[in-house]
C-alpha cells in the first residue's frame, strides 16, 4: 500500500481554489485546469516547476519551512491554514485517537449550573455531555450523537440553520483541524467514508482541505421551531487533560431578542423536564 499523500493533496487542493486573478495574473482564453496551472504556483512561490511537481505527487516530502512560507503566500492561507500546511511536512507520522468517552465529574457539574446552552464534545464531535438547555435548543446536541454525521444526515438539523451553507463548510474545516494531521484512526476513516457517499456536501467540502481554528467565539444563526430566529455566540474552550474534548456554550447578546427568546425556550425546557417526571 503507497503512502498516503497528505502534503500533496492539500496543495493540490489549494491551487485548485486559487484563481489566476486572486494571484495577480492576467490570463486570456478559455481554460481548462481549475485554478493555477503547476507552473504557475512555482513562478509566484520561486520555485522550479519539476520540484513543485514532485511535492504534489509526493515524491519530496520534507521541504523547508521557507517554501512551504512561500506557497501559503502564494495560496492566501491564513495564519491558521499556513500552521497546518507546515505541519505537513516531514515523514509520515500516525497514532490512534484516544477517544475518551468520560467527562470529568465537575465537568458535569459545572454543565448544569450554567445557565447557557453547553455541552462537551470529543476530537470526533461525538457529544459526551450536554445540559438540559443545549438539548432543547438544537437538533443533534443529544449525548451519543455525532454532530458531524447530523448537520449532514438530519434534515431537521439542516432546517434548523438559515446560513446552511456557511454552517457545513465551517463544522467540515473545524473537523479537520480538530482530527490533526496525523491521525490515522479507523473510525474516522469510516466516518468520513460514510458521509462521502451519503452527502455530495460534504464530499464537496472534504475535498477543499478547508480547516479554521478551533478555538475562539462565532457567531452562530439558528431557527428554532419554538421561539424562532435566535443569533448566539459560539465559545470553544479546551478541556485541560482531556485528550481533546472541548466545552462549547452558547450565549446571546445581553437584553436582545435572542437573549429574551433564549429565556424562553429555558422555561420551556425545565416545563417539560417537570412534565417527564
Amino acid at each position: 500500500m503507497s503512502r498516503p499523500n497528505a502534503l500533496g493533496e492539500y496543495l493540490r487542493a489549494r491551487r485548485e481554489l486559487i484563481s489566476p486573478a486572486d494571484a495577480g495574473l492576467r490570463v486570456s482564453g478559455l481554460r481548462r485546469t481549475p485554478g493555477l496551472r503547476r507552473e504557475e504556483v512555482a513562478t509566484l512561490a520561486g520555485l522550479s516547476a519539476d520540484y513543485y511537481l514532485r511535492l504534489e505527487q509526493g515524491r519530496d516530502r520534507n521541504p523547508s519551512p521557507q517554501v512551504l512560507q512561500a506557497l501559503a503566500r502564494v495560496f492566501r492561507l491564513d495564519a491558521t491554514a499556513t500552521t497546518y500546511l507546515l505541519s505537513l511536512a516531514g515523514p509520515a507520522r500516525t497514532r490512534r485517537i484516544t477517544r475518551v468517552e468520560d467527562v470529568a465529574t465537575g465537568i458535569r457539574q459545572l454543565l448544569d449550573t450554567i445557565n447557557m446552552p453547553a455541552f462537551v464534545e470529543n476530537r470526533m464531535f461525538d457529544v459526551l455531555a450536554a445540559n438540559r438547555l443545549a438539548v432543547t435548543l438544537m437538533p443533534g446536541l443529544k449525548v451519543g450523537m455525532n454532530r458531524l454525521r447530523s448537520v449532514f444526515l438530519d434534515q431537521e438539523v439542516r432546517d434548523f440553520f438559515p446560513d446552511w451553507e456557511h454552517a457545513i463548510i465551517e463544522i467540515v474545516a473545524s473537523f479537520r483541524a480538530s482530527i490533526g494531521f496525523e491521525v490515522a484512526d479507523p473510525q474516522i476513516g469510516r466516518l468520513v467514508g460514510e458521509l462521502s457517499l451519503a452527502s455530495e456536501d460534504f464530499r464537496r467540502l472534504w475535498a477543499r482541505h478547508d480547516v479554521v481554528a478551533l478555538g475562539g467565539a462565532a457567531p452562530t444563526r439558528m431557527r428554532h421551531p419554538q421561539v424562532g430566529p435566535i443569533e448566539l455566540r459560539r465559545e470553544k474552550l479546551p478541556l485541560t487533560g482531556s485528550d481533546g474534548q472541548l466545552l462549547v456554550i452558547y450565549h446571546p447578546e445581553p437584553s436582545s431578542p435572542s437573549a429574551q427568546a433564549l429565556a424562553l425556550l429555558g422555561s420551556l425546557a425545565s416545563t417539560e423536564f417537570v412534565d417527564h417526571d
